[in-house]
This record gives structure tokens, sequence and C-alpha cells, in this order.
């Protein structure tokens, strides 16, 4: 079969001929249809510090996808040929304390799908029958491929209560828009995102954003009198990764305000945390989907009449994977999608 690959420490990336999967006695094979590129995946590509330090090449990108299963192992009782399926791309021990006591998404000894194991940018991805979300209503196939990042975005946005509160979202990449879209269709009063992408912010508005602001020409306080808020946002989802954001979402918390943060600083951040005992901040971390409440949460608010569709901007073909990691890399884009079928 295809598949993309890192083929040795590096940059760059290539489609190879590799061999087709072979399912264990619990797992389910794939026909993979569609995957999206996530920014890990552009670490891999670009073969950056972390990258070196965390991915032993070869290896197979790929942990957002949607496939369609076609071989089932001799132990697998709840996953059928013919069933649509997105997989949760974190595979966990099921023996530490976490793991037992039904908190799988705290498990610390996660191995990542694509990244620490043989991923599913290809056309069959082998998968454990567990890390099977198997779709049992209509659902758009580039959407089902994103299932991945969707739920980071509808965990950190269900963090803490939005309903009837001032939200403040500080990143609008793929995952800052879906959080979004599930802040307003949770109840939010007004949802304010912020980036210094014009392409994004506008992406923003299109999926429900109240305000889109540009931090490189606005301070986030300038929105105050127009939403008429008098005392600062109720809940924050930081999104960026940047140190300036996390600081501008402090200072702009309300007393008590609560902040969940998913975006992962490249360097370590010096936060005034006179500003978080004074106020009373609460910063909890939020990391991946919670295992599998987040993928029931998707499917309903999805059935329920949330629109991801804004959020997809681009399509390629799987051989023009070049293409696309650059487009993705650019910045000026929602989700990449690559398509896998002939």
């Amino acid at each position: 079969m295809k598949a993309l690959v890192k083929p040795a420490p590096g940059p760059g990336l290539e489609l190879l001929d590799v061999p087709d999967p072979t399912p264990g006695p619990g797992d389910v094979v794939l026909r993979v249809l569609r995957t999206g590129i996530c920014g890990t995946d552009l670490h891999i590509d670009a073969w950056d510090d972390w990258a070196a330090n965390t991915v032993k090449a070869p290896l197979v990108l790929g942990h957002e996808f949607v496939g369609e299963v076609v071989e089932v192992g001799a132990a697998v009782t709840k996953v059928s040929v013919g069933d649509l399926v997105s997989g949760e791309g974190h595979l966990v021990c099921g023996r530490c304390r976490n793991c037992r006591a039904g908190r799988r998404h705290l498990c610390a000894n996660t191995v990542g799908l694509g990244v620490h194991t043989i991923g599913a940018f290809a056309e069959y991805a082998v998968l454990p029958e567990g890390n099977a979300w198997v779709h049992r209503h209509q659902v758009d196939l580039d959407v089902a491929a994103i299932f991945d990042p969707f739920g980071n975005a509808v965990h950190t946005a269900l963090q803490f209560p939005v309903l009837g509160e001032d939200v403040l979202i500080t990143g609008a990449g793929p995952i800052g828009l879906m959080a979004v879209a599930v802040a307003k269709h949770a109840g939010a009063r007004h949802v304010v995102v912020t980036d210094v992408s014009e392409p994004r912010l506008e992406l923003a508005r299109k999926i429900g954003a109240t305000v889109a602001l540009d931090v490189s020409a606005n301070r986030i306080a300038a929105v105050y009198d127009e939403l008429t808020m008098t005392e600062g946002f109720d809940v924050g989802m930081e999104m960026s990764g940047q140190p300036s954001a996390l600081r501008e979402m402090i200072s702009n918390m309300t007393h008590g305000g609560r902040i969940a943060m998913l975006g992962l600083p490249a360097r370590e951040i010096a936060v005034d945390f006179s500003a978080v005992v004074l106020k009373m901040i609460t910063i909890k971390g939020v990391y991946g989907r919670e295992m599998f409440e987040t993928w029931y949460a998707m499917s309903v608010l999805l059935q329920a009449g949330l629109d991801l569709s804004p959020v997809i901007t681009h399509r390629f073909h799987h051989t023009d994977h070049a293409e696309a990691f650059a487009t993705a890399r650019g910045g000026d884009c929602g989700k990449v999608i690559l398509d896998w079928e002939s």
C-alpha cells in the first residue's frame, strides 16, 4: 500500500510503498478515506527539535482520520466490516490507576498513533477496537476525519459552563475556530477570538464569533464598550501557546474567571501569578479528549446542527501532499484534508 512516511531523520516526507497492516486479535483494519493535517504532522515534516527528540524514523505519520472497516481480528465483537470509523489516536495502557478508574485521557503511558507508532496517512490503517468510534449517524467524511481535533475543541470549550457567559478564545487556528462554534452552540453570550491572521479571523466571523480581533493592532480591552462588558471575561480558552496571549487573557479575566489551557507553549511563560491569586482565577490544563464522553458529545453536537464546514478550507489528493503541507504551514487557512480514495 501507499503511505506518507518520514523515511529517515531530517526534513521532508515521502509517499512510499509499505506492507499492508496485519490486525492482532483485538484490532480492526480500515480502508482510509480522509485524513486531516495536524500541527504535530507539520513538526514531524519539518523535523524540529521536538520531532527529533520524539519520533523514531522511519514512521508512517497521521492521527486524524476516518475509514471503512475492511477486516477485524478474531476477538473483535463491537465493530463490524463496513462500519465507518474515526480513530482515537491516543493508545492507553489500560493498567494504570487512571485507566482502571475510567479516566483513560489521563493515562501517563499514552502512546500517540502516527507519533510513537504507525499512523494513518496510508491507504490502510490498523487500530485497536477500543479506539474505534463507529459513526451511527450520517456524517460528512471531511468532518469525520477531524474528530480528533474537534474533540480537543469540545474538551476545552466545555471544560467550564459557558451558558450566558462572556468567552475569550486566544488563537484562531482550526481548534480555536471549532471552539468558537461549540461555545456559541452551548449558549455563550459573547465569544471574542483573537489572532494576528486576517484570513483566520474572517473564518472566526463566519463560524459565529461575536468579535474577531487582530491583537497586532488592538488590545482586548477595546471590545468592552462594544459588548457592554464591565468586569472582564468569565471563561477563557487559550489555544495559541503564545506567552503574550496567556498574559493578556489573565489580565482580561473577571474575578473568579476560569481558563482552560490547550495551547502548548514552545518556551516557558512568565505569568503574573499575583493577578491569578488576587482575582482567584482557575487555570486548568487540557489535553486530548475524554474517552469516550467527548466523542459522544461531538456526535450529539453535529446531530443538533453544529456546522464545522467553514473550518475546512482546503482539500488535496494524498499524492499532492507536498502542496497540502505547504498550505497548512502557511497559516492562512483552516483545516486541510487529504483524500485517500482512488
